[in-house]
């Protein structure tokens, strides 16, 4: 399949076929490459592992380059702490890289703002302990940040909390805005001539909603609430905002790239996965009218393939699997996702009977899709079976509040396969 080629909702893979783990993250570009943080996840407990850095030169070949930043032997990020929503900003006097994310304890019960820099950005970062505001810990969670053209960096938070960092960005300056979002959480900010825009989820746990916007010509407001940027019901294309990111293309169109995420508790180190889409911005508004599955990153048009081989498989029986033999160098499987949906296990053999290839793929929506489930990674050209075994597991959470979210069944349902052979 074409590199340059973002596929949404279904795992990546790094130079070494392990799943892009890196989620709730931000993009940041040096030197011709593409810097990708994120929180590190693993599949059984939900605790601070690392924050992941991956680089590329197109936004789609990711090489994993180690984990940015470790858990501490003791302190904020220490042991049966968390770290969530790292950003990665560069300081434009000291070419150093300062890193901000939320810390906190399993249960969510003190928030404290952390910071690590780096002289390097694919190398680890030195943990510093809290971002300091008028001699005190920033107690926030869900943050995100937004540096303006003239370096002057921000730090956003739930609720519509907006600080201004210090020169140096080691430190908070002063709050410039306040609760201009309530309910809203993992905010993300860019800017397009002369509009801010600044996104929100809603507040669903690890469930998708429909993240909304707001405006503003100057960053100190007034702000004006705007409503949705994608189409009411799609939950925001299945995913949460996490990220603004600016994509220059080969010809030199600037488009503002949405990053978002789709969770899939408790399974996020093997099944959740991202969502990037073309951000379209007009008078001062800016939508994502469309959803693309696939979309070429220098043309931003979508990129259409057609299952060439109709599957009918469906089931909610633990063990039940169904096999697709191919001869090829890469197969997407397409499927339905609903409030019904299990995990399913798919595991790639070659002919020799050697297993070269696992992923777990998460078949539950709350809004129901139909369309791409997984691409494999790309292999040598030669003959193959897939088996696509279902799990009997299945993603459920509750809120603080005992409130239930998840799926309510097993289900797994695929409908076709296409096989690329060039």
């Amino acid at each position: 399949m074409h590199k340059n080629i973002i596929a949404n909702g279904v795992p990546w893979y790094d130079q070494h076929n392990h799943t892009v783990n890196a989620h709730a993250g931000c993009v940041v570009k040096e030197n011709d490459r593409y810097y990708l943080f994120g929180e590190y996840k693993t599949n059984d407990e939900n605790k601070f592992i690392g924050f992941s850095c991956y680089s590329s030169s197109s936004l789609t070949d990711w090489r994993y380059e180690g984990l940015a930043l470790t858990p501490q032997k003791d302190g904020l990020l220490g042991p049966s702490r968390i770290g969530e929503r790292v950003k990665v900003l560069k300081h434009p006097k000291s070419q150093r890289f300062i890193m901000l994310m939320h810390t906190d304890d399993l249960a969510y019960n003190d928030p404290v703002i952390g910071i690590a820099v780096s002289d390097r950005i694919d190398g680890e970062f030195t943990f510093k302990g809290h971002l300091l505001f008028q001699g005190e810990k920033l107690r926030k969670w869900d943050m995100g940040t937004f540096v303006d053209a003239d370096g002057t960096a921000y730090i956003l938070f739930h609720e519509g909390d907006i600080y201004q960092l210090s020169d140096d960005y080691l430190s908070v300056e002063k709050k410039i805005v306040t609760n201009i979002a309530s309910g809203g959480e993992s905010p993300a900010m860019f800017k397009s001539n002369d509009t801010y825009f600044l996104l929100f989820s809603n507040k669903t746990s690890w469930e998708r909603n429909d993240n909304y916007y707001l405006t503003a010509t100057s960053i100190n407001g007034p702000w004006t609430y705007q409503g949705l940027f994608c189409p009411e019901g799609t939950l925001t294309y299945n995913s949460q905002c996490s990220f603004v990111f600016e994509y220059e293309a080969p010809n030199g169109k600037k488009t503002p790239i949405y990053m978002g995420d789709r969770w899939s508790f408790p399974r996020q180190e093997s099944s959740a996965t991202q969502v990037w889409l073309p951000i379209e911005v007009n008078d001062g508004q800016m939508a994502i009218a469309n959803y693309m599955e696939m979309w070429d990153i220098d043309s931003f048009s979508e990129v259409e393939i057609q299952a060439e081989h109709p599957l009918n498989f469906g089931s909610n029986g633990k063990g039940k699997s169904v096999a697709i033999d191919f001869r090829g160098k890469q197969v997407l499987v397409y499927g339905n996702s609903s409030k019904h949906g299990g995990y399913a296990e798919f595991k790639l053999y070659n002919y020799s009977g050697k297993m070269i290839h696992s992923s777990v793929i998460d078949f539950y929506s709350l809004v129901e899709n139909r369309g791409l489930r997984y691409i494999s990674p790309e292999i040598e050209f030669s003959e193959y079976y897939l088996e696509i075994t279902v799990m009997g597991t299945n993603g459920i959470w509750f809120k603080k509040s005992g409130e239930q979210f998840g799926s309510d069944d097993y289900f797994v349902e695929v409908t076709a396969y296409h096989v690329i052979t060039e």
